[in-house]
């Protein structure tokens, strides 16, 4: 796997038309402008500051039509926290307010974010590393307007256009179908990656539902299909390839780990014992450049299983994590045959070994020199293991946890 640096959210600033009345206008992904008789159907109103005001200004180089209505793709922090500019902007015309749609899901997880502000905050933190998604305000949520279940059809005057439940990334994700041009935009559903299942700050994702749904999009022998990121894709071969793959692998998963499970391994012997077949997961359209195979696992162990993973009996009514760490530490005569240890491993190249080593000094909050070495040692082969981590979510991880364990 490539490990360049790809930066999964990036923002291109410009206009395409990508089917007849149908343009992508920059924003957080490929945020479409669907022009009708009766206006635009503008998909996801974009993040706050500029964002949001230059999405406008590239909507009103291609038409003057009013915004009839705008639809939020998914429910993650930044894709319609700029909506506010939106309603502005319409009333500044003298238009009428769009209508906003999303899925019915998607209010209950506003709410879910603003009882959890200061928790998304830090997780936004750990794993973006440059602040994005942090510092929320409780007046960026714009609560939709309208919501629906399965689908609804927005009547254009002179085109339909379907939002549809698309459940993928999270459970409010949609997808659209606009019929006189058969174009499916998939959302996060669609994504020139391996599905972001599993990320190890968030809440349970479903692959099977994932497949589920590009098996759905697949059967509208669509003409274009508009991914979150990227270019639209308007081959079928390429269609089946893209999403087929993704499919296929994803199935593969649950049969793998659920064979496993049944035989009562835990998560982490699942991880080692399996070996991802290279022609589904080496393949270009399964990179992982945002998301990791191991995530996936993690997310269908879970799914069957409690918080109880390891099944080690010690975890289950443990003691503070710094009295445990402390313990530990005094049971150590010669913590530094432990350091020596761990270099001997990092020097034959087994630095996770190397971690788990250093763990014995490096999680005790302790003055001691070698406890201090332990945590400069750790913080060291974490920006290492960055350099070789092909997942963005992995690099970040293991950078933001260096960060916060070097000494001072």
């Amino acid at each position: 796997m490539s490990t360049a640096e790809v930066n999964p959210v990036a923002v291109r600033d410009r206009v395409t038309e990508v089917a007849k009345g149908v343009y992508t206008i920059g924003g957080m992904g490929n945020s479409l402008a669907i022009l009708t008789a009766r206006g635009v159907i503008q998909v996801d109103a974009g993040n706050v500051g500029k964002m949001a005001p230059r999405m406008i200004r590239n909507l009103r180089e291609i038409t003057d039509l009013p915004v009839l209505a705008i639809v939020y793709s998914h429910g993650h922090m930044g894709y319609n926290f700029g909506m506010r500019a939106w309603l502005d902007h319409a009333a500044e015309r003298g238009d009428p307010a769009p209508r906003l749609i999303a899925h019915e899901r998607l209010p209950v997880r506003y709410n879910r974010y603003l009882e959890t502000m200061g928790l998304q905050d830090y997780l936004n933190a750990m794993q973006f590393r440059d602040g994005m998604g942090s510092g929320q305000k409780a007046e960026w949520y714009v609560f939709p307007t309208e919501t629906f279940r399965d689908s609804l059809v927005i009547d254009g005057g002179d085109r339909k256009v379907e939002v549809f439940s698309a459940a993928s990334e999270t459970d409010d994700s949609v997808g659209l179908w606009v019929e006189d041009v058969r174009l499916i935009y998939g959302g996060p559903a669609v994504i020139k990656a391996i599905p972001n299942v599993g990320t190890p700050l968030r809440t349970l994702r479903d692959p099977v539902r994932w497949a589920d749904t590009l098996e759905k999009m697949l059967a509208r022998d669509p003409a274009v299909i508009v991914p979150e990121f990227g270019k639209p894709m308007t081959e079928k071969a390429e269609f089946e390839d893209a999403l087929g793959v993704a499919i296929k692998a994803l199935r593969w998963l649950r049969r793998e780990v659920v064979e496993r499970m049944n035989r009562g391994m835990t998560d982490l012997e699942i991880i080692a014992d399996l070996h991802y077949p290279e022609e589904l997961f080496g393949h270009r359209w399964m990179r992982w450049t945002y998301g990791h195979p191991d995530y996936i696992v993690r997310d269908i162990y879970r799914s069957e299983n409690g918080w109880w993973v390891t099944r080690n009996a010690t975890d289950l009514h443990p003691a503070a994590p710094k009295d445990a760490a402390a313990a530990v530490l005094s049971a150590i005569a010669d913590k530094g045959a432990v350091l020596a240890r761990a270099r001997d491993l990092q020097a034959a190249g087994k630095t996770q070994l190397a971690l788990h080593v250093l763990d014995v000094l490096a999680l005790a909050d302790d003055a001691a020199p070698e406890v201090r070495e332990a945590k400069v040692m750790k913080a060291d082969l974490l920006e290492k293991l960055a350099e070789t981590n092909p997942s963005f979510v992995s690099r970040s991880l293991y950078l933001s946890s260096a960060d916060r364990i070097r000494p001072a």
